[in-house]
């Protein structure tokens, strides 16, 4: 082949590629509305103010299909000037570094890394090097990284090990505000999820100005199981894919990591309330939380008016919402994570990975369907 046949077929091939991206479409934007509240700009973690990912995406020969996924809370120094912050576990049978620390002092100190189960060490080592080598933290000698994970091991080789310290810093270098992508990148890169292709998937809801105004922004890595709902519709049944149909065996264990910002200047002790309630829409979505899933909800405020200096050797106020303002914003963590959920399924894409097993997305096409019979969606 020819130098030139080679650029009009890689200018092909790019193209090719970007209508399949621009194909895709999320839930609300195909018609499919999650709950009542409105969404913020791009219905993502980012219309957070200050609030960064970045994706890295490892997707090698026929067996790596891995990754990493970076949420920054702000674009400082995050140890310099921590973040309040909760963690809450809906089962257990995960890795997340960091959690006594957190549950302990009741804050973040660095990105929250998000990768594969046996590349955790990976991001907590990736995590300290970002730090220490960061201006001003020259005299650090101690860091809590806080690294989740799910385990990608049927489409991905995870015993190789394949993410690197390089990934991780490159997921976290790459951090933006711009809308991040969603579907087969960063850590859901190889996950599954409810007997479809996993992913990333995002949403955000706004309060009003007479609640406070303030934005609540959910990121998911999906990778569990159950009986799949959408627009109040059991979706799995009328699919035929659901959690135990074909054999009473343990097949829907997986994970699901939920991170949860929010600009309102919350408490630690709120900020576990508000994990809750966005626990409470992984179960709207169909998710049972089964015995070797790793359901994690990490939530933090990144309001100015709550962070927590490095050190201080004053009294510092801190002005924080009150107990009788929290039902809205419960009631925005709750939705935003059901549609976080439900994106990550409508923006993946099939995958053929580890040992040539295949996972097929979503059948977005008969899911319309599905939902125009039962009177969710107006018929054209």
């Amino acid at each position: 082949m020819s130098q030139t046949m080679k650029s009009h077929f890689l200018i092909l091939l790019l193209f090719i590629t970007s209508l399949s991206l621009n194909a895709q479409e999320t839930a609300r934007d195909l018609g499919i509305i999650t709950g009542v509240m409105p969404v913020g700009k791009t219905n993502s973690i980012v219309d957070v103010s200050g609030v960064k990912v970045g994706h890295t995406t490892l997707i090698k020969g026929d067996a790596i299909r891995t990754g990493v996924t970076a949420i920054l809370p702000h674009g400082g120094n995050i140890f310099q000037d921590k973040v309040p912050a909760a963690v809450f576990v809906g089962n257990g049978f995960g890795k997340l570094a960091g959690t006594t620390q957190i549950n302990e002092l009741g804050n973040i100190e660095t990105p929250i890394i998000l990768t594969n189960t046996l590349n955790v060490a990976t991001g907590i080592d990736a995590v300290i090097k970002y730090t220490l080598h960061s201006s001003e933290n020259e005299q650090v000698r101690s860091v809590n990284a806080v690294v989740g994970e799910t385990n990608d091991g049927y489409l991905n080789d995870i015993r190789g090990q394949h993410v690197s310290t390089t990934d991780v810093l490159n997921a976290i270098k790459n951090a933006s505000t711009e809308k991040p992508e969603q579907g087969n990148v960063g850590a859901g890169t190889g996950t599954i999820c409810f007997g479809y292709k996993g992913g990333i998937g995002t949403s955000s809801r706004r309060l009003p100005k007479n609640l406070g105004g303030y934005t609540v922004g959910v990121l998911v890595q999906t990778n569990f199981g159950g009986v799949l709902d959408i627009g109040g519709v059991n979706m799995g049944e009328k699919l035929k894919n659901f959690a135990f149909a074909d054999e009473l065996q343990n097949n829907v264990d997986g994970s699901c990591m939920v991170v949860v910002a929010t600009d309102a200047p919350l408490t630690s002790r709120n900020l576990e309330r508000l994990a809750k309630r966005a626990f409470m829409g992984l179960a709207q979505s169909g998710g049972i939380a089964s015995n070797g899933s790793g359901d994690y909800i990490i939530a933090f405020s990144t309001s100015e008016d709550v962070r927590i200096p490095y050190q201080t050797k004053a009294l510092y106020k801190t002005k924080s919402v009150p107990n009788d303002w929290m039902s809205p914003l419960f009631m925005a963590a709750n939705e935003a994570t059901e549609e976080a959920i439900i994106n990550s399924l409508f923006m993946a894409e099939d995958m053929t990975g580890y040992q040539g097993h295949h996972i097929k997305k979503l059948p977005v096409d008969k899911v319309l369907s599905i939902l125009k019979e039962q009177g969710v969606l107006e018929s054209e």
